[in-house]
């Protein structure tokens, strides 16, 4: 299922929603895209909505087109669809391709595009280095030519690009998302579909492989000229081929491969009327051969590292929407003996009458305890009416420092006389300096408190066996230990739904 235009519009990391929605039990479901934009940090609501009540609707909501998940934008009497491509219905035509689910979302901070790292602005510098240098240095022919070079190695990238997954907005201008699904899918099925395959590599890998060792060698022009006409001669080869494939093979033509096709024979013109011959130089033609078996290398390299990563993506995902499939959650997490405590109010945090009770077993001086904490403060913001958090901090006085007496004393002080949210703040701001002077500076108070109920409950968690810490305890059952404690996210609403759990 392809919606490009959706993820781009709502800026969200189109590998990892990919990989979460193929992940999901329920894929290809509305609730696998509801679910997977939950988790992204896109807020939405889904309903069975007649078309009479469409126009109460707002001014942006998703709907399934064209069997689909589709972006619609109101525009006056007209609606904008963004899915695999955008394009413009009236009223009537959106009804008849639409079924009657729609999506109504709200974008969070968290929407936004999570790329670790983007290439694009050393790749622009190193563009804009070579064409300064052309300009100030060499003919204008050859500084023509360069920029063709520069122009190829672009478009190609983002050809290679595209073959992993990743959406680019200059080729879809270029083959025209707006225009008929004939011109779209031609460019598919050129550029996607391409057969050729050595070493792994496709037709349009050779074309990086080309214009990436034309783009250095230009550098060195007039002096390479010599060699640089011979790669230009050879090019005619591959435009036969290309107009061939085209053609005669998937008898459609493809805008970008066009493009290419004529900055190819732009390079040609310029090579055989105005680059003079140079003596042919052995040194030279080595140093040639060398950067074109680096640049081959790279480029295999780089697509086979890719292309295991996306298969591997390809099994965990499979993998995942098993793992998470909630029946088989549940079985797991039954098959743990129930634990009673006999407290249940010490910190206490959300409502307190919620049917799903969280409790974390926890110590403040455990590293692995505040990303557990992270968790169950996300949980109460994200779900304050629903579920109630405990946290069961270990206090043994006899084995207690004093500072530790004094941290759970300010803490308890700021449990029982400040907000809820100010007791998350203090316990959160703890584990990011782990300094107990702030936690009594915080409660204004260095009294020490009344800690009995503590250590009872300390001896709950010890005669339960919870001695390692950070666990979770959902209704009296500990979490199982084949899952990570993140993926109670993928839970918790089907945890919070199930009468039967609670």
């Amino acid at each position: 299922m392809i919606f490009d235009k959706l993820i781009n519009y709502l800026k969200l990391d189109k590998q990892e929603f990919t990989f979460q929605f193929n992940s999901h039990p329920n894929y290809p479901s509305a609730l696998a895209f509801s679910d997977t934009l939950n988790f992204m940090g896109v807020k939405n609501d889904a309903y069975e909505l007649d078309k009479e009540y469409w126009d109460e609707l707002p001014e942006e909501f998703i709907a399934i087109v064209d069997n689909s998940f589709s972006l619609v934008k109101k525009s006056g009497n007209s609606y904008s669809v963004y899915s695999e491509k955008a394009k413009t219905l009236n009223k009537e035509e959106l009804h008849q391709k639409s079924t009657d689910f729609v999506l109504l979302f709200e974008k969070t901070e968290n929407a936004e595009n999570k790329s670790v790292f983007d290439f694009r602005p050393i790749l622009y510098l190193v563009f804009a280095v070579i064409l300064i240098h052309s300009f100030l240095n060499m003919s204008i022919y050859d500084a023509i030519f360069n920029v063709l070079s520069l122009a190829g190695v672009y478009i190609s990238l983002e050809i290679f690009n595209q073959k992993f997954g990743n959406t680019s907005t200059v080729i879809g201008s270029i083959c025209g998302d707006t225009a008929s699904s004939q011109t779209a899918n031609s460019c598919d099925k050129i550029i996607k579909q391409d057969k050729t395959s050595i070493f792994g590599l496709k037709f349009s890998d050779f074309s990086l492989i080309y214009f990436t060792g034309l783009a250095i060698m230009g550098l060195f022009l007039p002096a390479s000229a010599y060699l640089v006409k011979g790669f230009t001669l050879v090019s005619v080869i591959a435009i036969a081929y290309s107009l061939y494939i085209q053609a005669f093979v998937e008898k459609t033509f493809c805008r970008v491969c066009l493009l290419i096709i004529s900055i190819l024979a732009g390079q040609l013109i310029i090579s055989m009327l105005f680059f003079q011959n140079t003596v042919f130089s052995i040194g030279m033609l080595l140093l040639t051969l060398v950067l074109w078996l680096l640049i081959f290398s790279a480029v295999l390299y780089s697509s086979n590292l890719l292309t295991q990563k996306e298969n591997l993506q390809k099994s965990n995902a499979k993998n995942l929407r098993f793992k998470r499939n909630y029946d088989l959650f549940k079985s797991q997490l039954l098959e743990n003996e129930k634990i009673t405590f006999q407290d249940n109010h010490t910190f206490s945090l959300g409502n307190k009458e919620a049917k799903l009770r969280i409790a974390i077993v926890s110590n403040p001086y455990c590293g692995f305890c505040k990303d557990a904490h992270k968790i169950a403060e996300g949980l109460l913001e994200k779900y304050p009416g629903d579920i109630s958090v405990q946290i069961r901090f270990n206090y043994f006085p006899d084995r207690a420092p004093e500072k530790y007496t004094q941290l759970l004393s300010a803490l308890n002080y700021i449990y029982h006389n400040r907000p809820q949210k100010e007791f998350l703040h203090a316990v959160e701001e703890w584990f990011e300096t782990k300094d107990e002077s702030k936690a009594v500076a915080r409660a204004g108070s260095s009294a020490t408190e009344d800690l009995t109920a503590f250590t009872a409950m300390s001896s709950d968690n010890s005669n339960a066996g919870l001695s390692f810490t950070p666990i979770f305890i959902l209704n009296g059952y500990q979490f199982p230990d084949k899952y990570d404690r993140d993926d109670i996210w993928y839970f918790i609403d089907e945890l919070i739904e199930d009468e039967d759990f609670q």
